[in-house]
């Protein structure tokens, strides 16, 4: 099979957004709505903290990782056993990979070739990947299916037109466009990042961080609450149909929609997610004042498993700045309230979930089985 190269964008002939247009409308609504709601959040740090994990988990699984968001909470939490190692490091550097490219724009760094490789090169930094060539473009053919490129499903670009395809990119990112929505835009460099793929490993994983990375930048959201992996992940087969459509016969529109459908979906999803979970913090914040004096440590433990829904007395006590039969004590009372469940069963190295808040997160972020792609 010969490699592909993408032609530049925008593409030619010029995407036909008529038909799109009542869908970017709902679509950026939507992501309007999610933005607002964020900004009256009670903490929403708390809420990012476990958003980025969860997306982090759901994109890992697209590339078959078997991790939960419970084995990462665990593994953050220092208490992982049984948990499979290389399948929740790669989900931790994804977390990793996600703040360093927000940190990065935050202090004025452009959204650039060389942030796209630091960003990458913290993505492969250990575990699975480490030794395919973290944060270089690739030097080699790689291909997508099949055993050799000429059994592939997909070739990407030779290795010597990398730079070049990506550079042109990088200019389509720049460029002042009034006439291209930023959602278009953000579509369109999607499939151009994955038709590229232009790094040995974890360019799916980049190319979705992209999407959100191009949303922050241009401000259209001003945390990064916004992610596809779910939605692509729950239709997998036609997100992979559509992106060799693209590449086959040049159906951008068609990808659009589904693409457009996917913002919509997401930031409605997320929208309401966060609404359930501020209403569970206010009751259950409701249900620790009933405590009387012990509430005062019962409230400081509850506002960290807000952020670490799955935690070990000694690390939350060294944590919170607080003594461990502190810590203990009113995990007890909040396990008596029904807030907090233990999950080990035994009497030492005890383990304690905010399951009520876990299951919110939770949702969406199973497993897929090794033969489902």
């Amino acid at each position: 099979m010969r490699a592909f190269v993408p032609p530049p964008l925008p593409p030619y002939p010029p995407v036909r957004l008529d038909n799109l247009q009542l869908l970017l409308e709902q679509a950026n609504q939507a992501v309007g709505r999610l933005d607002g709601l964020a900004s009256v959040l009670p903490d929403l740090s708390y809420f990012i903290y476990s958003y980025v994990r969860k997306e982090a988990v759901l994109s890992s699984q697209i590339e078959g990782t078997q991790s939960s968001l419970s084995d990462l909470l665990m593994y953050e939490n220092e208490s992982a056993p049984g948990v499979p190692l290389d399948d929740v490091q790669e989900v931790s550097n994804y977390v990793a990979a996600m703040n360093h490219g927000l940190t990065r724009m935050r202090d004025g760094f452009p959204l650039s070739l060389r942030l796209i490789r630091e960003i990458h090169d913290v993505l492969l930094s250990k575990g699975r990947g480490s030794e395919k060539q973290p944060g270089e473009f690739r030097t080699s053919q790689n291909w997508i299916g099949g055993t050799r490129p000429g059994n592939a499903a997909f070739v990407p670009p030779p290795p010597d037109m990398v730079l070049e395809c990506m550079g042109r990119l990088e200019l389509f990112l720049h460029e002042e466009r009034p006439d291209m929505p930023l959602l278009i835009r953000a579509g369109l460099a999607h499939v151009q990042f994955e038709s590229i793929h232009p790094f040995l490993d974890g360019n799916g994983r980049l190319g979705r961080l992209l999407i959100t990375f191009l949303l922050c930048a241009a401000g259209v959201i001003r945390e990064p609450i916004l992610y596809l992996s779910l939605y692509f992940k729950t239709h997998r087969s036609a997100y992979y149909e559509l992106l060799d459509r693209v590449r086959r016969t040049g159906e951008w529109e068609v990808w659009l929609d589904f693409f457009l459908r996917g913002v919509r979906e997401t930031a409605d999803q997320a929208a309401h997610a966060a609404r359930r979970i501020v209403a569970l913090f206010e009751q259950d914040i409701r249900r620790i004042g009933t405590l009387g004096r012990p509430g005062t440590s019962a409230l400081a433990v509850f506002h960290y498993m807000q952020r670490v829904p799955i935690v070990a007395i000694p690390v939350t006590a060294r944590k919170i700045g607080m003594s461990a039969p502190t810590v203990a004590k009113s995990l007890d009372h909040m396990q008596a309230l029904g807030i907090v469940s233990e999950i080990t069963g035994r009497e030492r190295d005890r383990l304690f979930t905010y399951q009520a808040y876990l299951s919110i997160l939770n949702e969406g972020t199973e497993p897929l089985s090794r033969n489902a792609w």
